[in-house]
């Protein structure tokens, strides 16, 4: 796949694989890889086959995202993420963790934040949704949490990538979600009785809250309004059915 986004960091560990997908106007629904906004099954398990034999190895596992902050630990593959239904998604999740080679983890996302971590000395990935309400219920935090008390890992090793998500450039929110970060500093600008809130600023805030290195945290700096012709942008479009997916995983 020629249209996709890297982190740097995450790249330069062989036994770690990732990928943030583009738009493409050549694949239907320009490459849309949710099957839970609408579109043609078929059509999107066509696109998602084709990601798929990018990585012929993994088992891909999605998530029925609630915004929530439920972290699902992943022990197995599941193999039937070409299904014309979500049933076979994990339930009001998330974030996802796992230890087990072969498997990818994936968000699905139009604006929201993806983040991806990956632990070398123990060989632990994660994939994380954060929303407004998920960042808001400290959803990063919690899932590196979750990877020190279940997999041993130290906050120090771990890398982070917070791929291409809605910037304070374009995400114009009330009071009522802007309260929420009230007390983390540059959490948003005041514009005109309205808040311009940086949700990946405030998730690199809980990243290093939670025991990362600056220098291990990338950001893409990549807007996903702005940067339209290539990502999904739920508030640039209208209420878009677009997604695309930041996948991670562990491989041989």
């Amino acid at each position: 796949m020629k249209k996709t986004h890297k982190f740097k960091n995450l790249s330069a560990h062989k036994n770690c694989t990732h990928l943030i997908t583009k738009k493409n106007i050549g694949q239907a629904y320009n490459f849309s890889l949710a099957l839970h906004t609408g579109e043609e099954p078929q059509k999107i398990i066509e696109n998602r086959t084709a990601i798929a034999k990018s990585f012929p190895n993994m088992n891909f596992i999605v998530a029925n995202q609630t915004h929530s902050d439920n972290i699902k630990i992943i022990k197995e593959a599941n193999k039937t993420w070409l299904s014309d239904r979500e049933k076979h998604a994990i339930e009001d999740c998330d974030a996802l963790i796992t230890n087990q080679k072969n498997i990818m983890l994936t968000i699905l996302t139009a604006d929201c934040v993806p983040i991806l971590l990956f632990d070398p000395k123990q060989k632990v990935v994660a994939a994380i949704h954060a929303g407004w309400k998920g960042t808001e219920q400290q959803i990063v935090f919690k899932t590196v949490k979750k990877m020190k008390e279940l997999f041993n890992s130290n906050p120090n090793d771990i890398i982070a990538g917070v791929a291409p998500s809605i910037g304070k450039c374009c995400y114009e929110v009330d009071w009522n979600v802007a309260q929420h970060f009230k007390d983390v500093k540059n959490a948003y600008d005041e514009k005109d009785e309205k808040y311009m809130l940086d949700l990946p600023h405030i998730n690199k805030i809980q990243l290093l809250q939670a025991g990362l290195k600056e220098e291990n945290i990338e950001l893409s700096n990549i807007c996903t309004a702005c940067e339209v012709d290539d990502y999904f942008s739920y508030r640039k479009e209208g209420g878009c059915s677009g997604r695309f997916m930041s996948m991670i995983g562990l491989t041989t």
